[in-house]
């Protein structure tokens, strides 16, 4: 799945309440219209404001209506809570799949027949969406058992999330998720830059990353299905924190860098169906778009933060050592209170459904 916009970070929750209260046929059809429509606008841009209208506002409230957490709804709600987990971790590795094979396409368009090209391609790709977003009807026909549908507006519902510590914890540590992965891709290319390294080798590695994405979120959902969520939520970030350090303690080569990418791609969106599962066990499938959608926006604004304030520290400091070992810090500060969050579920979920807590 690719990084939003940050409109697209900003609208999210709100997409999910409507997801959530009407079903995700009509959301992800608003989508592709507006995404549809963006790709006009920038088709036809003649000022720097229509570009910023079609690509900027737009394509992220497109992408926030046709975003994980809406997919993660879907799923949960079309398996079986034993199947679950690998169900989620299936549908994000095919969003990373498509983002790899979409990535070489646009480029191939853009090289050989210019930009205009590639968005008319992209207009084609999203008028496949539009069969998809009809079967995710039947998603919306099943109804959440009667324990779980108890009479809460979402109001409420995100105020109990709010006021739940473990929640908390999953959306901080969700921020400092989306600030290591932003950081990375957005200034990986000007780090091997001054490091002398070919340009060509930060293309092959960010494609490296989106194919070990695919590897990585199928497997960390099948892990979630048999194993602690917040035990493998917080070991990824660990990881990353790691990996981070020994990337950027060592003088990169070309080598260390694909490995570097590869290992960090088998990291990357894990997390989805891991964050999606406690956000399900926590409060119930009624407004799990909603809540997931809330947590992603913290996740959104770590990413904002990222890749701006990795380039006000290289702008400052002439190089990226301060960005990193922040990032690194954080990372494993992240991982570890993810690690002890609190997954008790919340007071509502243990009346109406007694069950042993599993983290």
């Amino acid at each position: 799945m690719p990084s939003k916009t940050s409109s697209g970070g900003a609208t999210q929750p709100f997409a999910g309440i409507l997801a959530d209260r009407y079903g995700a046929r009509p959301v992800t059809l608003l989508g592709v219209v507006v995404y549809g429509l963006g790709l006009a606008f920038a088709l036809t841009a003649t000022s720097a404001w229509s570009v910023t209208l079609g690509m900027g506002l737009c394509v992220g409230l497109a992408l926030s209506c046709t975003a994980s957490n809406i997919a993660m709804s879907v799923t949960a709600k079309a398996v079986s809570p034993l199947k679950r987990s690998m169900a989620m971790g299936s549908v994000s590795a095919l969003g990373s799949l498509g983002l790899t094979l979409a990535s070489p396409m646009a480029q191939h368009l853009i090289s050989t027949s210019g930009w205009q090209a590639a968005l008319v391609g992209f207009l084609g790709l999203a008028a496949v969406m539009v069969p998809a977003a009809f079967m995710a009807s039947r998603a919306d026909q099943i109804e959440v058992p009667a324990p779980l549908g108890a009479a809460q507006t979402v109001g409420e519902a995100v105020r109990e999330a709010l006021g739940h510590r473990g929640y908390v914890v999953l959306a901080i540590a969700f921020f400092v998720c989306g600030l290591q992965l932003v950081f990375i891709t957005t200034h990986l290319p000007t780090y091997l830059d001054i490091c002398g390294i070919d340009p060509s080798v930060g293309s092959t590695a960010l494609a490296l990353v989106g194919l070990f994405n695919v590897m990585g979120s199928y497997l960390f959902g099948w892990l979630g299905g048999k194993y602690s969520k917040r035990l493998l939520l917080g070991g990824i970030y660990v990881l990353r924190s790691l990996i981070i350090a020994v990337y950027f303690v060592t003088p990169p080569t070309p080598t260390s860098t694909l490995v570097f990418a590869a290992a960090m791609g088998t990291l990357w969106l894990g997390v989805v169906p891991l964050v999606s599962g406690l956000v399900i066990h926590l409060f119930g499938l009624r407004y799990m778009a909603t809540l997931s959608g809330v947590a992603f926006f913290s996740h959104q604004v770590g990413s904002f933060i990222g890749a701006w304030g990795g380039g006000v520290i290289y702008s400052r400091l002439g190089n990226y050592d301060l960005a990193w070992q922040g990032a690194v810090a954080i990372g494993l500060a992240a991982g570890l209170f993810q690690m002890t969050m609190n997954v008790q579920p919340s007071a509502r979920i243990m009346a109406e459904r007694p069950r042993p807590v599993m983290g």
